[in-house]
């Protein structure tokens, strides 16, 4: 770089890029390819066409994929994230940091200079599981959890429960299991038939999403009107009786 800096384009103005290559194409071929190479004592250009050129492959017919490298911590969870989306990790490797080099196909990930897991890659928000990744116990320990689970949400509502199991379907439930506590907490907040109307909407509308329940109960509350007091006004909390301000008629 210093010699085609000093060589070529110090001090030299170009009509525009077009120009610019132009120019540095004649100058590598007659001026830096012919010089004679302080290391090989060689014409550049010479060594080039006999020696380098045959051994060069095609050109590639699609851009470089540029990769992005990082150094996230695996969670309790035994995944880490990488731009937004979650991957599994094999290996008591909870609180450490690991090396990722991700593309836009894959997401290889590195310790101590060693490769231990590649996942093909996936969008933001998403997951990707390897139940392999999973100490035997561990799995054994969640799908129990996913069992107690399905019956908590039962008990709530009918449609809460069947909103649970289609949490929770598929070969990895336990990657699901933040929602059906996301939606059992909705639950303690709303009230039980609030959250079975939302589940047995959506449900009809074949929509599985936790974020959807808690939008349809909020607008649901913000919508309703005002229930009307009926009767007297019941008492303050901390009113004191009448009678306790009435004034003496005896002597003072």
């Amino acid at each position: 770089m210093p010699y085609v800096r000093r060589n070529f384009f110090a001090g030299e103005d170009f009509v525009d890029l077009a120009d610019a290559q132009r120019r540095a194409t004649e100058w590598c071929r007659t001026t830096a390819g012919m010089r004679v190479h302080g290391t090989t004592q060689l014409h550049p250009a010479e060594v080039f066409a006999v020696e380098e050129a045959p051994l060069l492959l095609p050109a590639p017919q699609w851009p470089y994929d540029l990769p992005s490298y990082s150094t996230p911590k695996v969670h309790r969870d035994r995944h880490i994230e990488v731009d937004k989306a979650i991957y599994s990790v094999p290996g008591e490797l909870i609180g450490t940091r690991v090396k990722v080099r991700a593309d836009s196909k894959l997401i290889k990930v590195f310790h101590r200079g060693e490769l231990i897991k590649v996942h093909p890659r996936v969008a933001p928000g998403k997951r990707q599981t390897d139940p392999a990744d999973l100490p035997e116990e561990k799995a054994a320990y969640a799908m129990r959890d996913i069992d107690h689970l399905r019956h908590l949400a039962a008990v709530e509502g009918k449609a809460i429960g069947v909103y649970a199991d289609e949490l929770l379907a598929g070969p990895l439930p336990w990657t699901k299991m933040r929602q059906v506590y996301r939606l059992l907490g909705l639950v303690k907040k709303w009230g039980a038939e609030r959250v079975n109307t939302a589940c047995a909407s959506a449900l009809e509308a074949e929509t599985v999403n936790v974020g959807l329940i808690e939008r349809m109960i909020e607008r649901a509350v913000e919508g309703a009107p005002v229930a009307p007091t009926q009767g007297k006004l019941l008492p303050g909390r901390f009113e004191r009786d009448p009678s306790e301000f009435a004034v003496g008629g005896g002597e003072p």
